[in-house]
This record gives C-alpha cells, structure tokens and sequence, in this order.
C-alpha cells in the first residue's frame, strides 16, 4: 500500500510540472489567468487525477480560469502523453485550492488582533 501511495505522489508531481509548463508555453487560452498548480492528487489505480490550482482574481475570474482549465484538459491529457512514459494518463479534474484564500484570511484576523492589543 505505501508504494502505491509513493507512486502516485511520484506520478502527480510529475503531472504537476508538465502542467505548469503547459500553462506557461503551450496554452493560449484568455480565460486563463495567472495561476499556479498547487498539488495533483492522482486516484490509486492512476484513472483520475485531481490538479488544485490558484488564481488571484474575483469570484467571477476565478471561475472563468476553471472554465479554460477544464476546456483545455483533454489536450493536456495528449500532450502529457506524448512527454511522458506513463501506461495511462488520468484523466484531469481541475478544483480551486482554497487554502491560500484561508490563510490570507487567517493573517487578517491575527493583524487585527495584534492591533487590538496595541491599542
């Protein structure tokens, strides 16, 4: 069981750098913003693979970037491949990263507690 959890972490961790490469060379896409591939979670039997990902922006940017993501998997997917020696590609499920937004905002309530205390 810890090899497979070791090959999945080793198969996502490559899938995270072909697609943060992709992202910056290949794809075009406008509804796609300044993101940043966060993780890939790949499922045991390699079939599905989850790619978190954040994005500065509103509500309404970040969901158009989940929209280019999702509309651009199927030609990752070709591309990943053809670079990569891998017997299956999974396929992509794209899914915000909130953990970012929880930390700012975590930050924002320790600096507002700092300053009650100062005062």
């Amino acid at each position: 069981m810890k090899e497979r959890s070791q090959r999945c972490q080793r198969i996502g961790d490559q899938l995270r750098g072909e697609i943060s490469a992709m992202l910056q060379r290949d794809i075009k896409d406008p509804r796609i913003g300044f993101v940043t591939i966060m993780d890939v979670e790949v499922s045991p039997d390699l079939s599905h693979a989850t790619v978190y990902f954040t994005v500065f922006g509103s509500e309404e940017e970040k969901a158009e970037t989940l929209s280019g993501l999702q509309s651009t998997a199927s030609f990752m997917r070709r591309e990943m491949g053809r670079r990569l020696h891998l017997k299956r590609i999974p396929q992509l499920h794209f899914r915000y990263d909130k953990t970012t937004d929880k930390g700012s905002h975590m930050e924002e309530i320790f600096g507002r507690i700092k300053q009650e205390e100062e005062l």
